[in-house]
């Protein structure tokens, strides 16, 4: 085979027909596996994992170049499982793109309640990012805005000190849990 498939690609297609010939079954060490193209290249088949199938040399050299008029039952079992894997891929990522959009709502409403004890300032994109999330992973977003109004219910005029304290409490309430008093 010309532009033969690398020995990773070679493994997975065997793995994937449970190192086994679609076409007669049979498997080592009564025969040599190899990959054979579904839709032979010479009639425009890919040299892709979805276009290769597990073959014998027999019945791989028997097949020459004629196209398959059906999939083998394994492959066909492997195609329905990779589209429900991609289903289920894209769904995810809708999941987590919706996820993300919450945190961002959830972030904005923690700045805003910052801004309640100094107007003219907001968190800067790393503190947003890095700090805020990070308490998010732990805490609900309603005791985050608490910790902000205990801090700025004690620190009124420096917008840091503020900052120092709040992430305080709020580190204080991750690493002792037993503290928190909810």
């Amino acid at each position: 085979m010309s532009n033969s498939p690398s020995h990773r690609t070679r493994f997975e297609v065997f793995k994937r027909d449970g190192f086994k010939c679609q076409y007669c079954g049979r498997t080592p060490p009564a025969v040599t596996l190899e990959i054979d193209h579904i839709n032979p290249k010479s009639k425009g088949g890919l040299s892709n994992i979805t276009n290769y199938i597990t073959a014998c040399y027999d019945c791989n050299r028997g097949k020459s170049d004629i196209t398959l008029s059906s999939i083998p039952p394994s492959l066909q079992t492997s195609i329905t499982e990779l589209k429900e894997r991609k289903k289920q891929l894209e769904a995810y990522s809708e999941f987590l793109i919706e996820l993300e959009g919450d945190t961002q709502i959830d972030i904005d409403s923690i700045d805003a309640t910052f801004q309640q004890y100094f107007p003219k300032k907001k968190f800067s994109p790393s503190f947003r990012n890095g700090t805020i999330r990070a308490f998010l992973r732990q805490l609900p977003v309603v005791k985050i805005c608490e910790a902000i109004h205990i801090a700025g219910g004690r620190i009124k005029d420096n917008d840091l000190e503020m900052i120092r304290y709040f992430c305080g409490i709020c580190w204080n309430w991750i690493k002792h849990p037993d503290t928190r008093g909810w």
